[in-house]
């Protein structure tokens, strides 16, 4: 009798369960800290927009998410007083999101818990093994590649 071989995670389920494991600790640090509870969409949303400001549409690209998806999470950020709706001086037709003092004051803070957060990281797993992830993922990986499906 054959014993089946053990379930090898992939490495896209991999690099899912850490950003889940950051999105964790960083949202619970927030609350702890006082800070309005938000989905870990909503704060994905201030990791993609520009210093300038950033239309929905290029927000849900950055996200990989659909533009309503997108447009959902920043309505609920503007609701809370952490983002707001400016005319885009490149196109009539467009608008920018961008944050508030307050939306700019709560990103600065929850930069500062990644910070630390990554500090944990580095002391359970080593400084080398975050340093070194760090590393290849800043690595250019080029355009996804099609691959013949055996």
């Amino acid at each position: 009798m054959t014993t089946p071989a053990p379930h090898v995670p992939h490495l896209p389920q991999l690099l899912t369960e850490a950003r889940r494991w950051f999105d964790d600790a960083l949202l619970a640090s927030m609350r702890a800290a006082g800070e309005r509870p938000v989905t870990a969409g909503q704060a994905a949303v201030f990791a993609a927009l520009d210093d300038g400001g950033t239309t929905v549409s290029a927000l849900a690209r950055r996200m990989g998410v659909t533009r309503q998806t997108a447009h959902q999470a920043v309505h609920a950020l503007i609701g809370m007083g952490l983002l707001e709706q400016v005319p885009d001086p490149a196109s009539a037709r467009s608008r920018l999101i961008r944050p508030t003092p307050e939306g700019a004051r709560v990103h600065r803070r929850a930069q500062g818990a990644l910070a630390v957060i990554e500090g944990v990281l580095a002391e359970r797993i080593g400084a080398d093994a975050v340093g070194a992830l760090r590393e290849a993922l800043t690595l250019p990986l080029g355009e996804p590649p099609l691959v013949e499906v055996p």
